[in-house]
């Protein structure tokens, strides 16, 4: 990726994994604190650079998202962007809403984490 980015993450193994390689907001939180951070970002000019719910696993599946937006604000909303977060801050929300997520044992936590990791870490390389 030529572009300066930002990752902006609630999964340790993507945060362990980019901190020395970006700057990384690390969300203490569910996937809806990460998807309303991502979206405050947008709001001040940062761009999407990669979909908010990207892969097939369903925001009331997984806890973990990992979000990539560019480093460069110009100040003025890219409305791309924010039709992308807002819209996918509402799917999340009503399926969230209509199915609550289980509470997993650490074994699927963990094949989560990874899901989520591998999935932004392929974005990054293509």
């Amino acid at each position: 990726m030529i572009e300066k980015i930002i990752v902006i993450t609630n999964n340790n193994i993507s945060y362990d994994y980019f901190k020395n390689k970006y700057k990384v907001v690390f969300v203490e939180g569910s996937i809806m604190d990460v998807l309303i951070r991502v979206r405050d970002y947008i709001h001040k000019g940062h761009r999407l650079l990669t979909h908010p719910l990207m892969g097939s696993v369903k925001p009331n599946e997984t806890p973990y998202k990992t979000v990539i937006i560019s480093e460069y604000s110009n100040n003025t909303p890219d409305l791309q962007s924010i039709m992308y977060i807002e819209n996918s801050i509402e799917v999340a929300q009503n399926l969230i809403k209509n199915k609550p997520q289980r509470n997993w044992p650490q074994s699927v936590l963990k094949d989560f984490a990874i899901i989520d990791f591998d999935l932004i870490t392929n974005a990054l390389n293509k």
